[in-house]
């Protein structure tokens, strides 16, 4: 959540953010966190907070990370300093952090990875993900933070792994299932696979996760993703594209991807969404986003941003709404988002 304060969040609507482990590791240190009371009095955060277990981002260190039987050695991006991250340092530090939905520590399997591959990344985030339980039991009735005066627990959820392959995704669940969490991700997509590919990876999967606990999708996505996504009986989802695409002028409206930088929005007395009622559509032009982009305004970011985010809610709120009447034409018959 870069760019906007914690009150804006609240006004948008905002239930849950995510925090990143890893980064959050690095700098200030869980320690201080912890210290601190937890990540929700140290960033103003009464509502929920969901972690994430720092396995995605060591993935992405693939030219200063080792992988073995006992967890993941890294170089920090920040300094070169070598740390390691087990299932069990992962979940200690989630603990100190305090989020309300901590996630079991997984190995993301790159793609494309064959089919040995595959299964030895999934047998590997199954012994995590027991490792991690394990800790996470042993620990749970310990309050990690000073003060925590509001009687906040956790959850801790497991990762669903499995590379593109229906079968071991379906093996995975059935066998995260016997370990009892109290809800269950679908982690490593969104990693280069066709969006096609994605799709059927999480239809084949649901079929597995039981409906009566959360059911959520790592690292998703385009607004017509998520809408679909959700249609099919995925309950949370997660990404930094909204955030992301504002600060590099990308802006999602009801007529599709707007990309404020271009010429042709110089002179556009319009905001930039006809159909939005946010802040930032109910008081700026087209032509003024894209003069303070253009002109490196740190505003552009801010103001792009409380757009995105917006455009999100709104979309997640039109989806609980089709599901609450049981008409979904409309949403299936939204804008299609091509760039």
């Amino acid at each position: 959540m870069k760019a906007v304060p914690q009150d804006v969040l609240e006004e948008l609507g905002a239930q849950i953010i995510l925090g990143n482990t890893y980064h959050l590791y690095l700098r200030p240190g869980h320690e201080l966190v912890r210290s601190m009371g937890g990540l929700h009095r140290f960033m103003s955060w009464e509502r929920a907070l969901l972690t994430d277990s720092g396995g995605f981002q060591v993935f992405s260190l693939s030219d200063l990370r080792k992988i073995t039987e006992e967890g993941v050695s890294f170089r920090s991006h920040l300094d070169g300093s070598s740390h390691l991250f087990t299932p069990e340092r992962s979940i200690e530090i989630q603990m100190a952090l305090g989020a309300d939905i901590i996630m079991a520590f997984d190995e993301c399997t790159e793609y494309p990875a064959d089919r040995g591959r595959a299964r030895a990344s999934m047998e590997m985030t199954l012994r995590w993900a027991k490792r991690s339980k394990d800790y996470f039991e042993a620990h749970k009735n310990e309050v990690p933070w000073p003060e925590n005066k509001s009687g906040r627990t956790q959850a801790l959820l497991g990762i669903v792994q499995g590379g593109m392959y229906p079968d071991l995704r379906k093996e995975c669940a059935e066998r995260l299932l016997e370990l009892d969490f109290p809800g269950y991700a679908i982690g490593g997509l969104s990693v280069g696979e066709p969006r096609e590919k994605t799709l059927e990876i999480i239809g084949e999967t649901l079929e597995v996760l039981p409906k009566d606990k959360p059911r959520y999708v790592m690292g998703v996505g385009y607004p017509d993703e998520i809408t679909r996504y959700a249609l099919i009986g995925v309950d949370m989802m997660d990404c930094v594209l909204p955030t992301r695409a504002a600060r590099h002028g990308l802006l999602f409206t009801s007529e599709g991807r707007m990309n404020i930088k271009n010429v042709r929005y110089a002179q556009d007395q319009n905001p930039p969404d006809l159909k939005c009622r946010c802040k930032v559509c109910s008081r700026y032009s087209r032509a003024y986003l894209r003069h303070l982009y253009v002109a490196g305004e740190a505003l552009a970011g801010v103001l792009n941003t409380v757009h995105n985010l917006a455009y999100y809610l709104d979309t997640m709120r039109a989806v609980r709404h089709a599901i609450k009447l049981g008409d979904l034409s409309g949403i299936l018959s939204g804008p299609v988002f091509m760039a």
